[in-house]
């Protein structure tokens, strides 16, 4: 697909804690493309990933976002006392996006009713993606999305991200794991 970059990344440098993980970063994702950044523990894959969705200042270079995002990472972002619809909701309602359509395409429809603190690991994670889903957001920023997931989480995080393709998204993800993203631009830190 061709268009306008959802996400336009110029000679972007990060440092944390005074040390440099990484300079000189270009990347540019139009509508329907996927990068998959990748390397070693503490090589700055999160740290890049927090830098494209604007919670961590780049330390030169520019970023420019066009459109919204939605990250997926270690913090669940979900009100624990809640039930998962509910907490679920609460976020689709300031994102616009079907909070029930997200359940569902993440298998999580049977807990709807459960306090987010009751959910297992693999269940949290499902929920995290729920969340990206119902957002609606043209770029999905998703850091180490399949850590916890059984093998149907799996398959449904796949049909999510070629869904979210197809339908015009891009998608910037790191992980030490295999993600299926077909023809996905590769970034090795």
């Amino acid at each position: 697909m061709s268009g306008a970059p959802l996400l336009r990344m110029e000679g972007v440098a990060c440092l944390r804690g005074g040390r440099l993980l990484f300079e000189g970063l270009d990347l540019a994702l139009e509508p329907g493309e996927a990068a998959l950044v990748t390397g070693p523990n503490g090589a700055g894959k999160s740290s890049l990933i927090r830098v494209a969705a604007g919670l961590l200042r780049a330390a030169a270079g520019t970023v420019e976002r066009s459109g919204g995002g939605a990250l997926a990472d270690e913090s669940l972002a979900l009100d624990p006392k809640l039930p998962l619809a509910r907490a679920l909701g609460f976020w689709s309602r300031l994102d616009g996006g079907d909070p029930q359509a997200a359940l569902a395409a993440m298998g999580l429809v049977p807990l709807a009713a459960v306090p987010v603190r009751m959910l297992s690991t693999g269940q949290r994670k499902r929920a995290a993606l729920a969340r990206v889903v119902a957002a609606g957001a043209p770029l999905w920023l998703l850091d180490e999305p399949a850590n916890g997931l059984d093998a149907d989480g799996e398959a449904r995080l796949a049909a999510a991200i070629d869904a979210h393709r197809r339908g015009g998204g891009a998608i910037l993800a790191a992980s030490h794991q295999p993600l299926p993203l077909d023809g996905a631009k590769r970034v090795t830190l």
